[in-house]
C-alpha cells in the first residue's frame, strides 16, 4: 500500500476540547455540512458498485474449452480429445486401445488423455486464468483504526481508504488481462500440438526401430548359418582358414548390429511409453505394428503453405496477442505517467470525555492522498513501456519471418524425403529382388556358390534397411511440416514466455495499488 502524502493522524497534538472550534487534525476537512455528507455517501455508494463490478470471475474448467477449440480439426490431433486430467473414461479408452496393436492415431488419443505433459499444460492455463481474474479485480479497501488517549479524553479514529487510480484504470487492466489470457490459450493449444507431434514422432521411431530389429534378426540368423557351414567345411579340409574367418567376422558383425537394433527399439519404445503416460502394467501390454504405413502414391498439389502458416501458426498469433497487450500497457503507463497513485478515504472520528458530562463528539469527513510530481515525471516508465512495445513488434516480425522460412524448409524436406523413399520402393527394392532371384537361379543351376548367395543376401539386407530408414524419414518430415504449418518452430513460444508484458503493467498498478 502506498503511503499518503498527508498523514491521517499526528501523535503529540492536543486533543480537541468541547469548547474548541478548530479540529484536532487541521489537514482533514471534517465536520462537513449535510449536503457534503450526502454527496460523500453517494460517492461511497458509487464506489461500492464499481467495486462489485470489478470482481472478475474465473473461467469454467480453467479456460480449457476455448484453448481446445484452437486445435480442433488439426491433422496432428485428429479425433483425439485432450483432457485436463485422466478419468475413468480415459482409462477405459486406453485399455481398449492397448488391447490391439497401437496405431499412430490411437497413440495420440492416449497421450492427449493421460500424459503428464497435458495435465501440466492445462494447469498452467488455469493458473493464467486465475492471474487474469486477479488483474481485473480491484484491490480491497483498507480500514485503518487508531485509539488515542490524553488525560481523561479518549479519541477513536476510523478510516476506510480506496485506491482511486485502480478504480479508474480497471477497464483498461481488464482488457489487458484478457489479451494476456488469449496468449495463454494459444500457449496451451501449442502444448497440445507439440505433444501430438512428439507422440507421432516417437511412434514412428518405435515402429521403425522394431521393424529394423526384426529384419536384422533374420540377417543375424543367416550370418550364423553361414559361419557354421564355413566351420564345418574348414574342418573337412574343403575351405581355407581365411574364408572361414571372414564368415565368422560377418557373423560377429551381424550379431552386433542386431543387438544395437534391439537396444534402439527398446529405447524408442520407452520414449513412447513416457509420452503416453503409461504405467508399468500398461507398458507391458503395449504392442506395436511390425511395419510403418505405406508411402502415399503422390504428394498433394502445391498450395500456398506460407500463407497458411502466417494465418494459422499459433506462435505467430501469440506474438500478435502479446504485442496488443504490450500496447495496452503502454497506453496505461502514459495515462498514469504523472499521477500513478491516488487514495480517497472516508473518516469518522469519535472523542469521549471522561468528565462529569460524559461528553461525546463525532467528526466525519474525507481524505485524499495524491503524489506531487516534483522529481519523477514518469519519463522513465514511458520509455520502458515504449521499449517493451518495440520489442514485442520486433518479435512479431521475427516470428513471421521464421514461420515462412521454416515452412519452406519443412516442405522441401518432405518432398525430398518422399522422392528418396519412393525411389527405394519403386526402383531400388525391385531391382534388388531381381538380383536376388537371379542369384538363386544361378545357385540352383550350380553357377554360383553358397558363399556368393550369402554375400548377395548381406548386400540385400543393407538395401532393405536403407529403404526402411527412408520411409521413416518421410513420415517424420510429414509431422514436421504439419507442425510448421499450425504450431511453431522447435523453439515454439519459449521466447514469448520469457517476454511477457506483465512488468509494464505491474510497475503502474503496484505503485498505485495495495
Amino acid at each position: 500500500m502506498s503511503t499518503p502524502l498527508v498523514p491521517r493522524s499526528v501523535r503529540g497534538l492536543p486533543l480537541r476540547r468541547r469548547h474548541d472550534k478548530a479540529p484536532p487534525f487541521p489537514h482533514l476537512p471534517i465536520a462537513a455540512p449535510p449536503a457534503m455528507l450526502r454527496r460523500a455517501s453517494c460517492t461511497a455508494l458509487a464506489g461500492a458498485a464499481l467495486l462489485l463490478a470489478g470482481c472478475a470471475s474465473l473461467s469454467p474448467e480453467g479456460d480449457a474449452p476455448q484453448a481446445l477449440s484452437l486445435v480442433q480439426g488439426q491433422p496432428l490431433v485428429g479425433d483425439a480429445r485432450p483432457q485436463r486430467r485422466p478419468d475413468t473414461a480415459s482409462a477405459a479408452q486406453a485399455e481398449a486401445l492397448l488391447a490391439r496393436p497401437l496405431d499412430q492415431q490411437a497413440a495420440v488419443r492416449i497421450a492427449l488423455a493421460q500424459s503428464p505433459r497435458m495435465q501440466a499444460a492445462f494447469a498452467a492455463l488455469q493458473l493464467s486464468d486465475a492471474e487474469r481474474a486477479e488483474a481485473a479485480t480491484l484491490p480491497n479497501p483498507v480500514f485503518s483504526f487508531s485509539r488515542l488517549r490524553e488525560g481523561r479524553e479518549l479519541e477513536l479514529d476510523r478510516l476506510i481508504s480506496f485506491n482511486v487510480v485502480g478504480l479508474l484504470t480497471l477497464p483498461w487492466r481488464a482488457r489487458w488481462a484478457d489479451q494476456r489470457q488469449e496468449a495463454a490459450r494459444l500457449d496451451a493449444a501449442q502444448a497440445v500440438l507439440q505433444l501430438a507431434a512428439d507422440t507421432r514422432r516417437a511412434w514412428l521411431r518405435a515402429v521403425a526401430d522394431r521393424q529394423s530389429a526384426l529384419y536384422l534378426h533374420d540377417v543375424r540368423d543367416a550370418a550364423e548359418a553361414g559361419a557354421t557351414l564355413a566351420q564345418r567345411m574348414q574342418k573337412a579340409g574343403n575351405w581355407p582358414a581365411l574364408q572361414a574367418a571372414r564368415e565368422q567376422l560377418q557373423q560377429a558383425d551381424a550379431q552386433a548390429q542386431s543387438a544395437r537394433a534391439e537396444q534402439a527399439a527398446t529405447a524408442s519404445r520407452e520414449a513412447l511409453v513416457r509420452l503416453l503416460g503409461l504405467d508399468g502394467a500398461q507398458a507391458a501390454r503395449l504392442t506395436l505394428p511390425d511395419r510403418l504405413p505405406d508411402l502415399p502414391a503422390s504428394l498433394p498439389a502445391d498450395a500456398d503453405l506460407q500463407a497458411q502458416a502466417l494465418r494459422d501458426r499459433l506462435d505467430l498469433r501469440a506474438a500478435r496477442a502479446d504485442a496488443a497487450a504490450t500496447a495496452e500497457a503502454q497506453g496505461l503507463t502514459r495515462a498514469t505517467r504523472l499521477v500513478d497513485a491516488m487514495e480517497l478515504g472516508v473518516a469518522r472520528n469519535t472523542t469521549f470525555t471522561n468528565d462529569i458530562d460524559r461528553g461525546r463528539s463525532t467528526q466525519r469527513g474525507w481524505e485524499i492522498g495524491l503524489p506531487i510530481p516534483l522529481f519523477d515525471f514518469g519519463q522513465a516508465r514511458s520509455a520502458q513501456a515504449e521499449a517493451r512495445y518495440l520489442q514485442a513488434a520486433a518479435r512479431v516480425r521475427g516470428v513471421a519471418l521464421a514461420a515462412a522460412s521454416e515452412v519452406r524448409e519443412a516442405e522441401a524436406a518432405r518432398r525430398h524425403a518422399w522422392q528418396i523413399a519412393h525411389r527405394y520402393q519403386a526402383e531400388v527394392l525391385p531391382l534388388q529382388r531381381q538380383v536376388n532371384d537371379e542369384m538363386v537361379l544361378r545357385y540352383n543351376a550350380m553357377g554360383a556358390s553358397v558363399w556368393q548367395l550369402l554375400a548377395e543376401a548381406r548386400a540385400s539386407a543393407r538395401t532393405v534397411d536403407a529403404a526402411m530408414q527412408a520411409q521413416r524419414d518421410f513420415w517424420l518430415a510429414e509431422v514436421d511440416l504439419q507442425m510448421a504449418l499450425t504450431g511453431s518452430s522447435p523453439a515454439g513460444l519459449s521466447a514469448l514466455r520469457g517476454a511477457g508484458t506483465g512488468s509494464a503493467l505491474a510497475s503502474t498498478t503496484n505503485e498505485g495499488g495495495h
